[in-house]
């Protein structure tokens, strides 16, 4: 798994994630889980004939296989938010879902800004960009062969 329980710690006081979940540590699991394929959802691209306009594509499968020092820092914090986002939907402490919605609605927003190309990391890695061209091709062309009656 990309984050790891202690990263919650980053966004979230420990007693406050004890409460929410009633020690239930399968909830924590299933919201970091969920953080974690929604981000890769984001940097993912599609079929749709966008994402083949020269644009960089990540290779999500790297970035999210990363582990303790090699993750990057950036990505580690917007996937806290996301499970932090998770977990807060079971609580109804309206300052805690309020400001926990906010940072989720910006984090959303700058992972849509990073997958239109609005924003780069450096520092992600990307797929090479002649492999990626080989393996889609936008469309074809060509003719029929010439039809005669005889």
């Amino acid at each position: 798994m990309f984050l790891k329980e202690e990263d919650l710690g980053s966004t979230m006081y420990g007693y406050l994630i004890e409460q929410i979940t009633e020690g239930n540590e399968t909830i924590t699991d299933i919201a970091m889980a969920a953080a974690e394929e929604e981000v890769r959802s984001y940097l993912s691209g599609n079929n749709k004939r966008e994402w083949i306009d020269g644009r960089l594509r990540y290779d999500v499968d790297a970035i999210l296989s990363a582990q303790d020092d090699a993750r990057n820092k950036l990505i580690v914090k917007h996937t806290v938010t996301i499970a932090k986002w998770w977990i807060v939907d079971l609580c109804n402490a309206d300052i805690i879902y309020e400001q926990a919605k906010e940072r989720y609605d910006r984090t959303i927003g700058w992972l849509k800004q990073l997958a239109n190309g609005e924003v780069n990391l450096s520092t992600l890695p990307t797929l090479d960009p002649e492999e990626s061209a080989n393996q889609h091709k936008p469309f074809s062309f060509g003719s029929r062969k010439k039809f005669n009656h005889e």
